[in-house]
């Protein structure tokens, strides 16, 4: 189960990231308008693969993803854009991503 929700995060971060990445792309940095496009695609994905979640709360799914578009989005920038974080853009993704944890992972009352 853990390592569903792990990997449906991380595909979800790509689809998501990686849209949002082609249409800033194409919009700030002149690529082919295409370019765009494929991220909208992209995006939709997002969308789509947030429902396969185990958990059937909307809220709390997309919350704890939120931790993860944080870190997910540092580390792309890393590896595409040549960004370079510093500590506190670290200990703050570190701090989401225990957030996450908390969310995804604490002992639920049935029904909560």
């Amino acid at each position: 189960m853990i390592l569903k929700v792990v990997v449906l995060f991380a595909l979800a971060a790509v689809a998501e990231i990686g849209g949002a990445w082609l249409v800033w792309q194409a919009v700030r940095e002149g690529r082919p308008w295409w370019w765009a496009g494929l991220g909208l695609i992209a995006l939709g994905v997002y969308g789509f693969l947030a429902t396969l979640q185990p958990d059937p709360h909307f809220g709390r799914i997309l919350a704890a993803y939120g931790g993860v578009f944080v870190a997910g989005s540092l580390a792309w920038g890393v590896v595409l854009d040549g960004f370079r974080p510093d500590r506190w853009d670290i200990l703050g993704a570190g701090v989401c991503l225990a957030g996450v944890a908390i969310i995804m992972l604490a002992p639920r009352v049935p029904g909560s």
